[in-house]
């Protein structure tokens, strides 16, 4: 599966302007919330659960939230910048710039698994993490993953 079979451009935020884990939990599950037709309020308490068992700041200034919510028939992906960088409690206690965000339905943890994989293979590619950092917008954002989505 490729990551572009799930992340619609409407779910990519260049720009995220929260300055702390939950409010990029809230700014990240807005527009995957109102594409899916779901309340933004379950994303995020999916994702809170999720982050109390520990958090999904991987290092390297990357965050994965992600979790399974009942009911939900297809995968939802986000993807957003922090240009400044949150404290998102990550394992190198670094600040957090480049957000994928997954929600899987409650039933699928292979799905789940196999796309969790797929990001943090493609988020270990240096050159890659910086020419997202540096792209200036949403539609940019959206090309330079759609280059790396083929390559896989």
């Amino acid at each position: 599966m490729k990551i572009l079979d799930a992340l619609t451009p409407e779910a990519i935020i260049p720009d995220l302007k929260s300055r702390d884990k939950l409010g990029i939990l809230q700014e990240l599950a807005t527009p995957v919330a109102r594409s899916a037709k779901i309340a933004v309020e379950d994303i995020v308490r999916v994702l809170r659960d999720r982050e109390r068992l520990g958090s999904t700041g991987i290092g390297g200034g990357i965050g994965i939230p992600h979790g399974k919510l009942r009911g939900l028939n297809n995968l939802l992906l986000g993807f957003g910048i922090s240009r400044q960088g949150v404290d998102f409690e990550s394992i190198d206690h670094r600040p957090t710039h480049i957000f994928f965000l997954l929600i899987t339905p409650e039933n699928s943890t292979g799905l789940h698994l196999k796309v969790l994989a797929r990001i943090s293979r493609i988020l270990k590619n240096e050159p890659f993490k910086a020419r997202l950092l540096e792209a200036p917008d949403a539609a940019a954002l959206y090309a330079i993953l759609a280059e790396e989505d083929e390559d896989f």
